[in-house]
């Protein structure tokens, strides 16, 4: 799922990068074929180079091998709303069938089951970047009919999801999403068994290249914390 997700980014991208697996993907496409991908952290750090996976945006080592660190209101306000921010990496606890994403609660808003992390800069993020890439893993838990919270709605930009079973696409604004890809072993079944709607399928469906030993050898020696 993270070499996935780390090839849809191409070299020198400007991608505005989500914490978790959205962040582990970025850094493993700067080690390995997007040298020149420029990375920034809602917390207002550009050009961050962490030798392993930052805990949070307030992470120091994001800062300490930025470029440069600026104002949260200038990432927002100069990067994302100007349109220069070319990919928002962002991960979710639900999703819908039109990549509506929930990371405020589960269940009743007044009364919720569990309480998540909240929004972030997530709504400006999946509505203001030229292209949004999700990742989550694959079930129906969190792919549901409906999101119990709207948190971020997409944008017109086109919007990837990577999962653990496999890659989907949502090509235009208020479409859905289309399996287009199941990675190697999973079959459309049992995609569809863990979605929570009835999932549409790609007529031409691909098969993901599964991981190569350069990508699993970088892959490990990040969350290692090993030099690049």
């Amino acid at each position: 799922m993270t070499v996935a997700a780390a090839r849809r980014l191409a070299d020198g991208d400007v991608c505005l990068v989500g914490i978790g697996l959205p962040s582990l993907a970025a850094n493993l496409a700067r080690r390995l074929h997007a040298p020149s991908c420029v990375l920034i952290y809602e917390s207002g750090t550009i050009g961050s180079k962490p030798a392993t996976p930052p805990l949070s945006i307030g992470d120091g080592e994001l800062a300490d091998t930025a470029d440069t660190v600026v104002s949260v209101p200038e990432i927002f306000n100069y990067w994302l709303q100007a349109g220069r921010i070319d990919v928002g990496f962002l991960g979710a606890a639900q999703i819908d069938r039109h990549a509506v994403l929930n990371t405020t609660v589960i269940g009743d808003y007044a009364s919720p089951q569990v309480r998540l992390p909240g929004a972030g800069g997530a709504p400006e993020i999946a509505s203001s970047a030229r292209r949004v890439i999700v990742v989550l893993r694959h079930s129906r838990r969190a792919f549901v009919e409906q999101v119990d919270f709207r948190t971020s709605v997409p944008g017109p930009g086109p919007t990837v999801v990577i999962t653990d079973l496999g890659e989907l696409e949502r090509a235009a604004p208020g479409g859905e999403l289309v399996l287009t890809a199941v990675h190697p072993g999973v079959a459309v079944d049992g995609v569809r068994a863990a979605t929570g709607w009835d999932l549409q399928v790609a007529g031409e469906l691909g098969t993901t290249p599964a991981p190569t030993a350069a990508e699993l050898a970088a892959l490990r020696a990040l969350t290692a914390g090993r030099p690049a």
